[in-house]
């Protein structure tokens, strides 16, 4: 299954400072770049997003770096591991979009769960591999082997964001391309 466009939607999954400090600092960093191009790209597309903060008041809150390309996010606070499980958080689904694209941490807990329950739900779900981190690499392995089997789209920033523009006929292929000369 390819991306599409105008079927996609955006759900970053707990990108914050107490999970992220756990984390290997390369694998943030890299997250990090990623996750500019893939947000700007996505904006400047007009496809819609999502951000979810796990118990913020424990684990403190979204990451500084990423706030500024959050203003047109909608945003829910949790306490479930499973986002669906949170009325918020499907109040805010776009249900006309069929294509969701998860990204965030941590992949063998969050990630995974509500991954799960979307295929349930019916929705294409796709899996940023990138953009998405565990404390322990054997989990996020494990947890993308788990996500494949169940059917999951396993992909990368680069291949979404090329399934999404098509051609390089695309209006925002210009600036898009700057954005992913940048990824490392």
């Amino acid at each position: 299954m390819i991306a599409q466009q105008e079927k996609s939607q955006i759900i970053i999954i707990d990108m914050q400072e107490k999970l992220a400090s756990v984390m290997p600092n390369e694998i943030i960093n890299k997250m990090m770049r990623r996750f500019e191009i893939i947000q700007r790209a996505s904006l400047e597309l007009g496809i819609p997003q999502v951000f979810t903060e796990q118990y913020p008041k424990g684990l403190g809150h979204t990451l500084d770096k990423m706030q500024p390309l959050l203003n047109d996010a909608r945003y829910v606070e949790k306490t479930v591991f499973d986002c669906t499980n949170e009325p918020a958080f499907n109040k805010c689904l776009v249900r006309t979009r069929s294509q969701v694209f998860l990204l965030g941490m941590e992949a063998h807990i969050c990630i995974l769960q509500t991954a799960l329950s979307l295929l349930k739900k019916g929705k294409d779900v796709f899996i940023i591999e990138d953009l998405i981190a565990s404390r322990n690499i054997s989990n996020k392995q494990n947890a993308l082997n788990r996500l494949r089997e169940a059917g999951c789209i396993i992909t990368n920033t680069e291949s979404v964001i090329f399934e999404w523009i098509k051609s390089s006929e695309h209006d925002a292929f210009r600036n898009i391309a700057l954005l992913i000369k940048s990824i490392d």
